[in-house]
């Protein structure tokens, strides 16, 4: 019998994984979470039938997540992860001997706990001294937060469900407050390449430009995200994404990376013309009622 974990990209696009086996599934109280085992892609951690991570990409997105910032800001002793309950985000964090404290804030703590059973190595770094993990409301946590941290990075779902408060023009002030005078903001931005997506991408983009001075998209390569191509963004107070990068520091660091380096980081900002046209719309004040 032939098991198949199918994830529906648009009406009529999808991404289907042989999968040998259901590892776990159980519904908590947000969310159905389900493991699965697949030939090509190792474990999948899938929240509500939507595909979070595989144990063979899961690098990208947790190495452009954390080493892009990390790399631009020159002192982050202190950071702050909204959602992220697998761990991945933390794991890359704690590679860096500058990191002092590390805040996770998960709503739901089912994930921590079936991530740390089923995904040991994405899940490892959970227990270093330097983690402190919060089980609430990530919106509410950062508002009461000021002037706190140097890097705050949204590690959250899409924007729908559990995650959906993650994506608000309240939101991003609230981090923008949260974070020191240098702080920088990170966080997943969606795909552009569909048009609910591409969508999605305006709207968090302008929510975005309205609490931050500075704020640039950047991009990986993510084979089971939806179209493969993913977006980041960065805002910050005080340093621009390539002018601020400092590669000898960075590399000072001996952190062996599989996808992200120095050379990647600067080329990870010049866009594809359909993602700037977004943008520029978006900057233009074109899109006025998103």
């Amino acid at each position: 019998m032939q098991l198949v974990f199918t994830e529906k990209h648009t009406p009529h696009v999808g991404l289907c994984i042989d999968v040998d086996k259901q590892l776990y599934t159980a519904q908590s109280r947000f969310q159905r979470i389900d493991i699965f085992e697949s030939h090509e892609f190792g474990r999948l951690l899938t929240l509500d039938g939507v595909l979070m991570l595989t144990e063979k990409d899961e690098f990208i997105y947790h190495e452009m997540m954390v080493h892009v910032p990390l790399a631009v800001h020159p002192s982050a002793a202190s950071v702050l992860i909204i959602g992220g309950g697998d761990g991945g985000t933390v794991r890359e964090l704690c590679r860096y001997s500058c990191v002092e404290q590390v805040d996770l804030v998960e709503i739901d703590k089912d994930v921590v706990s079936v991530c740390r059973e089923y995904l040991p190595t994405v899940a490892c770094s959970l227990d270093d001294a330097r983690v402190n993990i919060f089980y609430e409301d990530g919106l509410r946590f950062v508002r009461r937060c000021c002037d706190q941290y140097d890097v705050i990075i949204v590690d959250s779902t899409d924007p729908f469900g559990p995650g959906e408060g993650l994506f608000t023009k309240e939101f991003y002030g609230n981090c923008f407050k949260a974070l020191k005078q240098d702080g920088i903001l990170v966080n997943q931005h969606e795909n552009p390449f569909y048009p609910e997506d591409a969508l999605a991408v305006k709207r968090i983009h302008h929510r975005i430009v309205q609490s931050f001075p500075l704020s640039r998209l950047y991009q990986a390569h993510i084979p089971t995200y939806p179209s493969g191509h993913w977006l980041f963004g960065f805002s910050s107070k005080k340093y621009h994404p390539t002018q601020h990068i400092d590669e000898d520091r960075w590399k000072g660091y001996g952190i062996t990376a599989r996808y992200y380096n120095t050379n990647l980081h600067k080329a990870a900002f010049a866009l594809p013309t359909y993602v700037e046209d977004i943008i520029k719309e978006v900057e233009d004040g074109e899109i006025s009622r998103l």
